[in-house]
């Protein structure tokens, strides 16, 4: 790797970073108006600490001529998540006075909106913390909506070049340049904050409630400011409206844009959004009307807490209203199952995401056709695009890899001496960015307050993999990614 590209690198998480410093004037400003002046001098040292670090790494400039390459990319797209994490989470030491462990920790979780989190006590918690737990959901929101709609499909990750005209090459379809694409991502993005923000506040929250929350829901978080997540709030209005923020965050964006430059029915007519809101629907009557049926529950009570939590499940959100894990065997296996969907490529949410199991549909039905019909030439297709064997073979790469990490995950966590509920489904939440696992640990009534430090450090990395689509991150411990 040359050194001009590393400068340049260098460069960009210096930006980051300054970035970063600034927007910490949010929660300072959080607290002023709030009177609660005792914890501004956290966040004013860690900006002063992260403006610096930023200022030095931009002091030497940014390189003319060179341009990042494919392999620069794998490179600063992990690095991004790393540094930003590592002076995240400093606010978090000050105010709380915690382990740098438990604050990268719940930075990591934020940042890569998981909403797995080491804190308690959130209902009488500092409200610049808050705040700032918010934004970091929103910030690696929007980071990951950039990074897998104009960096994953360049760089063939995971079957994502499936999704290279409609998002990386901005060129065709959505507009004529990628900074003016990535303005108006950004600008939706603000809008829907806004109006779940809106929307939520005429539903019942406080203002500060609203706007912490649309910020978690719109980038499929989790975080609350609330130890009983949505639960906190009895209203029906409130988790009717977090469905649907929930739901906007784990579509395409890239669909988005392409409706307001004139192809209204973009976002309708796509396989993967009506596959995923299929999904969604089927399985809210299903197990809405199970819960009916085995529980003391009316038939819509039953059917709103099971949208409220099968939803942010599969959009990988992580809030919840009540323990499902109290609703027995079927319940439990059923969430977990479910930890594994995901929602739309191009969106803020984890997983494995919808379109694989789309595509991996497609290709079972054309390999039964061939086995009817062995001379047939078999076209597959998916979403008007052709499915070629470097797409085949980038998806099951993927896959593979995602099942092994989870796996690999899951056994250090039981050698560390966890108990396997606790590891299998704490490697599921992370790796898949979901937030609460199973059991009475780190269910949706618990939290990972109590698991040892190299727990929480292996729970961060399966964030981390997880969130960078795995591939993303592997790459760079290869002998022949760092040869020039």
């Amino acid at each position: 790797m040359s050194g001009t590209a590393i400068r340049l690198i260098g460069f960009i998480l210096g930006m980051f970073l300054i970035t970063l410093a600034v927007s910490m004037a949010i929660p300072m400003l959080t607290l002023v108006a709030h009177e609660r002046s005792d914890d501004l001098p956290a966040f004013l040292w860690s900006s002063l600490i992260t403006f610096v670090c930023g200022l030095l790494l931009v002091a030497k400039g940014r390189p003319e001529t060179v341009q990042l390459r494919p392999r620069d990319m794998y490179l600063l797209t992990t690095a991004s998540w790393v540094v930003v994490c590592t002076f995240a989470a400093l606010p978090m030491v000050f105010i709380r006075h915690i382990s740098y462990t438990d604050a990268f920790f719940e930075t990591m979780s934020g940042i890569t909106t998981t909403g797995s989190t080491v804190l308690t006590g959130l209902d009488t918690a500092s409200p610049g913390l808050l705040i700032w737990r918010s934004m970091l959901h929103w910030l690696g929101g929007i980071g990951f909506i950039g990074m897998a709609v104009a960096i994953l499909p360049m760089l063939r990750v995971g079957g994502m070049r499936l999704f290279q005209t409609e998002s990386s090459d901005w060129s065709e379809k959505v507009t004529p340049r990628s900074h003016v694409g990535a303005t108006y991502i950004v600008w939706i993005y603000l809008g829907l904050t806004g109006l779940g923000t809106l929307a939520l506040w005429l539903a019942g929250m406080t203002p500060f409630e609203a706007v912490n929350h649309a910020m978690s829901l719109i980038s499929t978080g989790g975080f609350s400011t609330s130890d009983a997540s949505l639960g906190h709030w009895t209203q029906p209005a409130i988790h009717w409206v977090a469905v649907v923020i929930m739901i906007l965050g784990s579509l395409p964006f890239a669909l988005y844009v392409a409706s307001l430059r004139g192809h209204r029915s973009a976002v309708l007519m796509d396989q993967q959004v009506r596959g995923f809101i299929g999904f969604l629907v089927i399985t809210w009557l299903a197990f809405g009307t199970w819960l009916w049926l085995h529980s003391d529950f009316g038939w819509w009570d039953a059917f709103r807490i099971v949208a409220v939590n099968v939803t942010s499940v599969v959009t990988t959100t992580g809030v919840a209203v009540g323990d499902y894990t109290l609703w027995g065997s079927f319940s439990v296996l059923l969430f977990f199952y479910l930890t594994f969907v995901g929602g739309c490529s191009g969106s803020t949410a984890g997983g494995l995401k919808i379109f694989r199991f789309q595509v991996a549909a497609a290709l079972l039905m054309s390999n039964l056709k061939q086995l009817i019909h062995p001379r047939a030439v078999i076209q597959k297709q998916y979403n008007g695009h052709s499915i070629d064997e470097e797409i085949v073979r980038s998806l099951l790469t993927f896959s593979f890899f995602f099942t092994i990490t989870i796996a690999v995950i899951a056994l250090g966590l039981a050698l560390i001496g966890l108990d396997w509920t606790t590891a299998l489904t704490g490697a599921a939440t992370a790796v898949c960015n979901v937030g609460p696992g199973a059991g009475a640990i780190i269910g949706p009534a618990g939290n990972f307050s109590t698991l040892p430090d190299a727990a929480k450090w292996l729970l961060t990395i399966g964030m981390l993999l997880g969130r960078l689509e795995i591939l993303t991150v592997l790459v760079l411990f290869t002998p022949v990614f760092w040869k020039y």
